[in-house]
């Protein structure tokens, strides 16, 4: 049975999805639709709990909200604001948030209004690892319960400085019909229900997913019919739909060369962050790399800026640590490694190499990361590490580089900005790829453990720096990796299009379609 049909059959029989009408035809077809491509083949699932990929995110982000939200071209915490909640109050020591819904707020299709048990099935949802891909967010929640069937209180184990943005409308923050969800089981990610400005319409394998305008959404109603995600993964085949006009919206490369030509095209380029953070995680469970002047030797040998500037200056940020740039608790006081090829071959030698070592890594074949690793196995191999690279499609790099068989694991991710997060997944051992709570720990690092676990619950937030500036200094130390640069992201729109926000950041990785954005016929 094709998705297509399963979906079909799932919204006839259970009315929890789009629930259109001929007359909510009718309207959607008076108005424009904006056609939207990224570089994926297709979408895995729009179950916001669920939807990890960049791909999945850009368009799941349309169908839903959070308690709160970053406004429409923001990536900025300090400008959070009130999204499905009207209002919020916390109290004096950080441990109790109370939240105060909007009232009538309208899921999509038949499935009634939002109200507090909405929320809490969907926070308790969003903190289950066997329904979330997000379930370690929300670890500091001991307690969240309906007070009223409009006001919802959590109770925290800790004070948590990003607790605002574990709310937000950004990843387990996503607030679910929780009729729809427990009717649909594990096939709400076919037929997802939610509160945004647009609807699923309809999901064709492999060629695209459709939105309709949500003519009931809160906020208003959109001025464009509908969104069209096509599927075209291929870039020449992207830029040619976009110069004939068959698209007005895509993702680009994320090349200076791109972006140069690009704008020569006359093509309306939109670069913004987060960036994704690109790493070389040191893998210390294959030999000789469980040895510290090898990883030392190997972080010497990497020259970043040449990697930089072959990226390009306007993509591309140079970083200072293993917490990415413009992160709450980035800290570059143990500054870089120094590029130093005769350095790495002295402490070759003092390990007792040489003649030098041979490494392998699993590397994806996609354009932002195969060519930044063949770079460096360049300039490994002029200390005398001979890195072999296995080139995969994407989807097997993702698979192998969590079965230890790469010494160097080169990974690029954007995550929400403070420190926490990206220690908590990178670097604190727990999150191991092998360990029962696996997340993303490429090289086993455990050096900071101890100071990544007690900032997460150190209320006083001086102290909270101290400790996460000690665990990157420890990381640094210890060569757990190798940071390279923030890579921006770089998408393009026609002119004909016009967002309806300035365009600065976007935490989905993706420029958010609102009900504010218009679009002109070609």
């Amino acid at each position: 049975m094709t998705r297509r049909l399963l979906s079909a059959i799932t919204l006839a029989v259970l009315g929890a999805a789009s629930g259109f009408s001929s007359l909510a035809h009718a309207q959607s077809a008076a108005r424009q639709e904006i056609r939207v491509s990224s570089n994926a083949s297709d979408i895995a699932t729009l179950d916001p709990h669920r939807a990890t990929s960049t791909a999945d995110k850009s368009v799941a982000q349309m169908l839903f909200n959070g308690l709160v939200r970053f406004p429409p071209g923001s990536a900025d915490p300090a400008k959070l604001e009130a999204d499905l909640a009207e209002r919020w109050e916390a109290s004096a020591d950080k441990k109790q948030w109370t939240f105060f819904l909007r009232p009538n707020v309208k899921f999509h299709g038949d499935n009634g209004t939002v109200t507090a048990d909405d929320v809490v099935y969907s926070i308790q949802r969003a903190a289950d690892p066997k329904r979330s891909s997000f379930a370690g967010a929300f670890s500091m929640i001991e307690k969240v319960e309906a007070v009223d069937p409009l006001t919802v209180r959590f109770t925290l184990k800790y004070p948590d400085a990003a607790f605002l943005g574990r709310v937000s409308n950004y990843h387990g923050g996503n607030i679910v019909s929780k009729k729809a969800a427990e009717a649909l089981g594990d096939k709400f990610g076919n037929a997802p229900v939610g509160t945004g400005p647009f609807k699923l319409a309809e999901h064709v394998t492999q060629q695209y997913v459709k939105l309709a305008a949500n003519d009931q959404y809160f906020r208003g109603q959109p001025k464009i019919g509908a969104i069209v995600y096509r599927m075209i993964p291929s870039d020449s085949a992207r830029d040619l739909a976009f110069a004939s006009s068959e698209i007005d919206l895509m993702q680009g490369k994320r090349e200076q060369r791109w972006v140069e030509r690009a704008r020569k095209r006359d093509m309306a380029v939109d670069i913004f962050e987060p960036s994704e953070f690109r790493v070389l995680h040191v893998n210390r469970n294959i030999k000789p790399l469980d040895n510290i002047k090898v990883r030392q030797a190997l972080a010497m040998s990497i020259n970043v800026d040449e990697i930089v500037r072959y990226v390009g200056a306007d993509v591309a940020a140079k970083t200072c640590s293993v917490v990415p740039n413009g992160y709450l608790g980035v800290d570059c006081s143990a500054g870089e490694y120094r590029y130093d090829v005769a350095g790495a071959k002295k402490l070759l030698t003092e390990a007792g190499f040489p003649s030098g070592i041979e490494i392998k890594s699993i590397v994806s074949n996609i354009s932002a990361q195969q060519p930044i690793m063949e770079i460096v196995q360049s300039q490994l191999a002029k200390a005398g590490i001979k890195l072999n690279l296995e080139v995969v499609d994407h989807a097997t790099y993702q698979a192998q580089s969590r079965k230890d068989v790469s010494a160097l694991v080169f990974y690029g991710a954007a995550r929400y900005p403070d420190a926490d997060n990206w220690l908590n997944e990178f670097f604190d051992s727990a999150s191991a790829v092998d360990a029962p709570t696996a997340m993303s720990n490429f090289s086993h690092c455990a050096i900071a453990d101890n100071a990544i676990r007690a900032a997460r619950t150190e209320p006083d937030a001086n102290k909270q720096l101290a400790l996460w500036k000690d665990a990157q200094t420890s990381i640094h130390n210890d060569v757990c990796a190798v940071p390279l640069f923030g890579l921006k992201q770089v998408w393009v729109h026609a002119p004909r299009v016009k967002y309806g926000y300035d365009l600065q950041g976007a935490l989905n990785l993706a420029p958010p379609i609102t009900e504010n954005t218009t679009v002109t016929a070609p």
